[in-house]
């Protein structure tokens, strides 16, 4: 996992070249990968793009969901594009998703969309400073 985290080559064969770092086959690396991805040890494997210095923005954001109404409210919220991530906490606020936009006038307008169609006010919480951490497991 810390192997694959920095610096993955924008190549024509990505994999190949990461796997012959490491001593394994191109399709060992992509069977590991996928073995990660189904025990869920990894639930995302894929570039994390910096919205806001493409003259994008992301913007955390909270509903209160009612349990009779939970999953038809996920999929409505999942549907949509701009949903980077959605998760369930035990709290009043019980529904917390990232918005990811093109541009960072539209945080408001698709938190606005995703209000109207659930039929629930959407809680906006943007991002006030920027903190970079960065987690290695020793291997």
């Amino acid at each position: 996992v810390n192997a694959l985290q920095d610096g993955f080559p924008l190549t024509h064969a990505p994999f190949a070249e990461v796997a012959a770092r490491l001593g394994l086959s191109e399709q060992d690396l992509i069977a590991r990968i996928a073995r990660l991805r189904e025990t869920r040890a990894v639930t995302r494997f894929g570039p994390f793009f910096n919205a806001k210095e493409m003259g994008g923005d992301f913007c955390l954001c909270a509903m209160s969901v009612p349990a009779d109404i939970w999953d038809d409210t996920v999929a409505r919220v999942n549907a949509r594009p701009e949903v980077a991530h959605n998760y369930r906490r035990d709290h009043m606020l019980n529904m917390w998703f990232v918005l990811a936009v093109e541009r960072a006038d539209e945080i408001e307008r698709i938190a606005a969309a995703i209000a109207q169609d659930a039929g629930l006010e959407v809680h906006l919480f943007p991002k006030l400073k920027e903190y970079f951490l960065d987690m290695r497991v020793a291997a």
